[in-house]
């Protein structure tokens, strides 16, 4: 055993081995194929132990006539968030960046004495349509309108129609098993709040304490107000704070929290998903005084004219969410309100949708307007999957489209800005404002595709796919690829590699 561990490769030989091929495959190309991969990333690829193979690249111009990069570039690579250009594209261009959803509200019955005490003799009836930003102010916006058409009593219950999406197939946790993450939160037609809790920390040195507030403040459930605090180093601050979240009923802390950690926040799914609509609608409503004599369930809508329809913001507000944030849920919530929207005869209500619909509407859309399905493989709206497939060729294909596309402006206000604090790109500080970039990321996936203004004052394509066990190591990569595409004085030379096997 000892000696033929000896001489089995090291771990440092089995990563010489295929770079060396790779160099001299390259020795041996034509001059247009020599140093394909620019030497920064070719170092940093050798730094995190990450084959060249594992790496896709297209950089080229919007409009495709001038290429100065790719690699592996018909090589079907995960995308992961990065697919979630192809669903906000198709959408835009679709239904239109003014487009907006429009969730029904009926009063069922009269109203008793219209004004401060009046009373709704009859149901509630709120309708899901898909709208992914009814958030707390938005939907406390809505119960204020209720309270100003003259209801303060609700002499019934309060009825949710979620009958526009199938109910999902699998569970929060299914993926990962981070049922807690807000990442994992499942698409339904009526969306309150995401269904998430942000615990918020605010230690209070005098009483040796960090108070700790809920927002929202859910019906029922009981948060322990505060912690005791901790000296030392802000570490693994979430992990010192032993929170028990397994109680719907309760949020304990049997830990502390450490003061140099200042004020924090830390958002979590609910631990019950099927009990946090009713809970939140009953706390708004108490909360602005208003009563409920009956309770929160789902149930049908009424078949006639609601009473007014709940408008959201512009789907180029959403979109800005979507891919400036990286926000699964409202992508998933994005892709069935598309699918529905396609499927739907003029003048007609939109039919149930479910996943696979919105899977295979993406799919087919992908196929029309990408040049060739050859690898594509669509599973979801949002990149959460280990499955879903794109070559870089096809996702510059996509970024391209969009370039000549009258939506151009809005997709690209939608992408995060490197060195901005506003999304996903904060760390590339040293190529701040140059680079509009989607960015991805699962255990095993590094991506981002967007635009890069070169120092010459030229945009440029740029999309770069790495898959591979070490590929978030190798996010010195990504980011010197982004630098290699801003500095392109002089550039021009067409470069490309040869064929590649699967990383």
């Amino acid at each position: 055993m000892r000696s033929k561990a000896r001489s089995a490769p090291t771990p440092g030989h089995r990563l010489l081995l295929p770079l060396c091929a790779v160099l001299l495959c390259l020795s041996s190309a034509p001059a247009a194929f020599a140093s394909s991969l620019p030497a920064p990333v070719l170092q940093a690829l050798q730094r995190a132990k990450v084959p060249p193979q594992a790496l896709a690249v297209v950089v080229e111009d919007p409009r495709g006539e001038q290429v100065r990069l790719r690699w592996n570039a018909q090589q079907p690579m995960n995308p992961a968030s990065v697919v979630k250009l192809l669903t906000t594209t198709a959408a835009l261009e679709t239904l239109g960046p003014s487009w907006t959803w429009q969730t029904p509200v009926w009063l069922d019955g009269p109203i008793d004495q219209p004004g401060p005490d009046g009373v709704l003799q009859g149901h509630l009836h709120i309708k899901g349509t898909g709208d992914p930003k009814l958030t707390l102010e938005r939907l406390w916006a809505l119960l204020q309108r209720i309270r100003n058409l003259g209801v303060r009593e609700i002499r019934g219950d309060i009825v949710l129609d979620q009958s526009a999406f199938q109910a999902p197939l699998v569970a929060p946790g299914d993926f990962d098993g981070e049922s807690l993450r807000p990442y994992n939160v499942q698409a339904r037609a009526l969306m309150l709040n995401q269904r998430t809790v942000i615990y918020h920390f605010v230690p209070d040195v005098a009483r040796g304490l960090a108070r700790v507030v809920a927002e929202p403040a859910l019906q029922g459930v009981r948060v322990e107000a505060s912690v005791p605090l901790a000296t030392g180093p802000c570490d693994d601050w979430r992990g010192q704070l032993k929170g028990q979240f397994q109680d719907p009923n309760r949020v304990r802390w049997l830990g502390r929290y450490p003061l140099a950690c200042g004020t924090q926040q830390w958002p979590l799914a609910y631990a019950d998903p099927a009990s946090y609509d009713s809970r939140l609608l009953q706390a708004l409503w108490l909360g602005m005084g208003g009563l409920l004599s009956g309770s929160v369930r789902e149930g049908p809508a009424p078949a006639r004219a609601p009473s007014f329809e709940w408008a959201s913001p512009t789907l180029a507000d959403v979109v800005r969410d979507i891919n400036k944030f990286s926000n699964n849920t409202m992508a998933q919530q994005l892709a069935l309100s598309w699918a529905a929207q396609q499927a739907s005869a003029p003048g007609r209500e939109p039919p149930t949708v479910g996943a696979e619909d919105a899977r295979a509407a993406l799919q087919q859309w992908a196929q029309h307007h990408l040049g060739g399905a050859s690898g594509l493989r669509i599973e979801n709206g949002s990149g959460l999957s280990r499955e879903q497939r794109l070559t870089a060729e096809q996702v510059a294909a996509l970024l391209k489209r969009a370039w000549a596309s009258p939506v151009l402006p809005e997709l690209m206000a939608s992408l995060p800005v490197a060195g901005a604090p506003d999304g996903t790109l904060r760390r590339l500080q040293a190529s701040a404002g140059r680079a509009h970039l989607k960015t991805g990321s699962l255990r095993d996936v590094v991506a981002a595709a967007g635009y890069v203004l070169g120092r010459s004052g030229q945009r440029w394509v740029l999309v770069v796919l790495i898959q591979h066990e070490q590929a978030q190591a190798a996010r010195p990569a990504l980011e010197a690829l982004v630098q290699w595409a801003i500095q392109d004085e002089g550039a021009g030379v067409l470069r490309s590699s040869p064929p590649r096997a699967p990383p």
